[in-house]
């Protein structure tokens, strides 16, 4: 297991297990401003810290693994939509890393007999998976938790239990390291953006580059483009990972203090529900930049990038940075929708 101090940290990091490839590039999208104008975008490849473990949430399962391999645990569980890309990079990691994995998922709709995008791959890794509707889900998460947690014990395993998208005061830990690298960024760059842009589902991700961009110093904004719950949700969400992060690793850091900013404006119908105009947003980035973006997180995200720059809400010479937080394999599953948005 790595124990490490990122160069120049103003804080220093717990245990962590080195899965992801890091660092990720910084990439502007010089061919999209040339077709839109605007601020100049730039971003963060995220979608590239592995290959099927693509996506944000290694960056925080690094930590999170590594928190239940020093406790012993032989078992994760797990829970998310039935397209998770968190469940999908535990159940890999997993298998990686010699865990027998649990996934809770949540059915979206009317259930699909054959296995696609996110779920294909969790199967493929071995995990064992149990399916329950959105509604039995909802009413009953903290109950299928317990019920998993109490099975496996009964069978002599020692089970972890990693909240939805590992987001919680140890994932918070993932997307500070992330600032770290954006503070060398920026300087090798030599930009000083006006805000740092991103999909926020489950809001570790948030959480942890707010607190990033604080010890960082970044000079800028961080903005999470709700994909399902409204504004008050996440920033209660958020405020509550990262003041148990606060505390769980005395950090000294007055999270109450930092702000929390979340723009609603741009979730559409529901999670994982995309309009015809992030599936164009989504081929525009696509034939332009050679950038696959999906449409239940990035895609609905960079789209509501988009319309803010519509709206002027950044100047023409300024810099903005968007993290990209993986998600090919949700757009894999979304394939009739995508076929039709490109006729």
């Amino acid at each position: 297991m790595a124990v490490s101090r990122v160069a120049d940290s103003p804080i220093g990091f717990p245990p962590r297990l080195p899965l992801a490839r890091l660092p990720t590039p910084l990439e502007p999208l010089d061919r999209l401003r040339a077709r839109i104008g605007g601020p100049r975008v730039w971003v963060k490849r995220d979608d590239l810290t592995d290959c099927a473990v693509t996506g944000n949430k290694i960056r925080k399962l690094e930590f999170t693994l590594a928190r239940a391999r020093a406790a012993g645990c032989d078992t994760l569980i797990t829970a998310g939509g039935l397209q998770s890309n968190h469940c999908r990079a535990t159940a890999l990691l997993g298998a990686r890393l010699g865990f027998q994995v649990h996934l809770i998922l949540r059915e979206e709709g009317v259930p699909n007999p054959h296995p696609q995008g996110n779920l294909l791959l969790d199967l493929l890794a071995g995990a064992s998976v149990s399916r329950y509707n959105k509604a039995h889900y909802r009413a009953h998460q903290a109950e299928l938790y317990d019920e998993w947690d109490a099975h496996y014990r009964a069978q002599g395993a020692r089970p972890w239990r990693i909240p939805v998208g590992a987001s919680d005061g140890t994932g918070v830990w993932g997307y500070i390291g992330c600032a770290a690298e954006l503070h060398a960024d920026f300087a090798a760059a030599g930009i000083r953006p006006a805000a740092i842009v991103h999909a926020t589902g489950s809001g570790g991700t948030q959480a942890g580059l707010t607190a990033g961009a604080h010890l960082y110093e970044l000079g800028c904004p961080v903005i999470g483009m709700a994909v399902c719950d409204d504004a008050a949700y996440f920033q209660n969400k958020v405020r509550a990972d990262l003041r148990e992060w606060a505390e769980l690793y005395a950090t000294g850091v007055a999270v109450d203090d930092l702000a929390i900013e979340v723009n609603d404006r741009y979730i559409g119908p529901g999670y994982a529900q995309a309009t015809p105009e992030v599936f164009e947003t989504i081929r525009l980035l696509a034939r332009t930049q050679g950038l696959v973006l999906d449409p239940v997180y990035s895609g609905k995200a960079f789209h509501g990038l988009l319309e803010e720059i519509r709206r002027g809400t950044f100047s023409s010479t300024a810099d903005v940075v968007f993290i990209h937080t993986g998600g090919i394999f949700g757009l894999l599953a979304q394939a009739d929708c995508v076929a039709e948005s490109a006729k």
